[in-house]
């Protein structure tokens, strides 16, 4: 309304825009996305309740041992991360394991945001082919590619993520330890849970094989090969649904695995933890598309064009540009889905047309728009950063210097590095 109000003045029209502009890029986000935010929620709830996202943590932690706590935590959540449990749910699975591995390493506490960070926010959540996390996935819908969209350029951005990330906590660490800095004295307020008890990693491994192999299956020879005609009586094409499609048949495979072999450890609270799991996925799908719609909005304003042409004339390489948007919108907006979501909205188009005159596909648009929407979006006031310190008990002062160089400035350099790889030919 305020955006509508200043740039329309006495001209505006508030209930037309909100119904028919709003509304629409509102309801089209949670057309193309509620699936996905709801076979993801009901996925990592079965990985919770059953005790299986506890075991694979457990089962990382002990076969690294105490000194590589560190490295124990990052592979922790990533391995999580990449099999579809959302970055929240991580946060809590993990956090004991984090507190009893640094506690024991003598390690001090303030490095555990940053290890969560790099773990959950970064390689495995933009960059590595094939992830199911809503900021690989939301790309698919605009550029008409899959979840393994560049797959060259996204190994390269996780191995530069994770080697980098590693590298400076690692520096970070051996700064303490001269110091004489250990754990420190801390009311955790978390006991650690029964390790007897815990199922095998078995299940939850093949859990996560189906998903990237389901997924790649159905994106890459299925669909491409599959009679699409019946599609015409909904003007839409295969190109851009089959990438959604493919990671929620994934999931739903995965899910049902799960179900299945875990039934008698859920059985008796699996209505409710489905609900459960129903209303987790509600919040997070609203807000993002609360700014899908404004995004709508803003595209049909007049000041959208001159924020549109200042942006691109700063590089006729549309990748700079993505760049440049997609960190500028996450950071507004404290979300990598829901910046990535309004800048995609407003100008995938423009990025498709710029790419296709220099030979830039929409695959490697897809790539570099995912890696920059983890950059801006993880400011001191972003939700997962928030939650993710004060679960620690660790204060912004204290622990977010090291999230900061994880999660804002490596995925950045990484976003430009990426750019600048596929400008000089490599784009695969």
């Amino acid at each position: 309304m305020v955006a509508l109000v200043f740039s329309s003045g006495a001209d505006a029209h508030l209930m037309a825009t909100y119904t028919e502009t709003y509304m629409i890029g509102f309801a089209n986000y949670a057309k193309s996305y509620f699936p996905l935010y709801l076979f993801g929620a009901v996925f990592a709830k079965i990985m919770e309740v059953s005790g299986y996202a506890d075991a694979v943590a457990q089962a990382i932690a002990k076969r690294l041992g105490k000194d590589k706590a560190i490295l124990s935590v990052v592979l922790c959540c990533a391995l999580l991360t990449y099999g579809g449990v959302s970055l929240f749910v991580v946060t809590f699975v993990v956090l004991p394991i984090a507190i009893s591995l640094f506690r024991q390493a003598d390690i001090p506490k303030r490095l555990i945001p940053g290890s969560i960070a790099l773990g959950a926010f970064t390689f495995t959540m933009t960059a590595l082919p094939g992830s199911p996390q809503v900021q690989n996935t939301i790309p698919m819908t605009y550029f008409g590619t899959d979840a393994f969209a560049a797959p060259v350029l996204g190994i390269i951005a996780s191995v530069i993520m994770f080697a980098s990330g590693m590298l400076w906590l690692s520096k970070r660490e051996q700064a303490a330890r001269r110091k004489g800095e250990g754990y420190g004295n801390h009311e955790d307020g978390i006991e650690q849970k029964d390790q007897t008890n815990l199922p095998s990693i078995v299940h939850p491994i093949i859990a996560f094989i189906l998903i990237v192999g389901v997924n790649l299956y159905f994106s890459k020879v299925y669909y491409p090969n599959a009679d699409s005609a019946y599609l015409e009586s909904f003007n839409t094409k295969i190109s851009s649904v089959s990438g959604n499609w493919s990671v929620l048949i994934a999931l739903l495979v995965a899910i049902v695995y799960l179900a299945i072999v875990s039934f008698p450890r859920i059985r008796a609270s699996f209505k409710g933890d489905l609900k459960q799991a129903a209303s987790n996925s509600l919040m997070p799908l609203v807000n993002s598309c609360a700014v899908v719609g404004f995004g709508s909005v803003i595209k049909g304003l007049a000041i959208f064009s001159i924020i549109q042409s200042f942006i691109l004339s700063i590089s006729a390489n549309p990748l700079v540009s993505e760049i440049l948007a997609v960190n500028l919108l996450c950071g507004l907006t404290a979300s990598a889905s829901r910046g990535l979501g309004a800048t995609l909205e407003a100008l995938a188009p423009t990025f498709l047309e710029a790419g296709a005159k220099i030979g830039i596909g929409p695959e490697v648009l897809h790539r570099v728009a995912s890696i920059s929407s983890g950059g801006l979006d993880s400011l001191p006031h972003n939700g997962a950063t928030v939650t993710t310190l004060s679960l620690c008990k660790i204060s912004h002062s204290e622990g977010y210097l090291d999230m900061f160089i994880c999660s804002v400035v490596i995925p950045i350099c990484t976003a430009i590095i990426i750019a600048l790889l596929a400008s000089i030919g490599l784009r695969f």
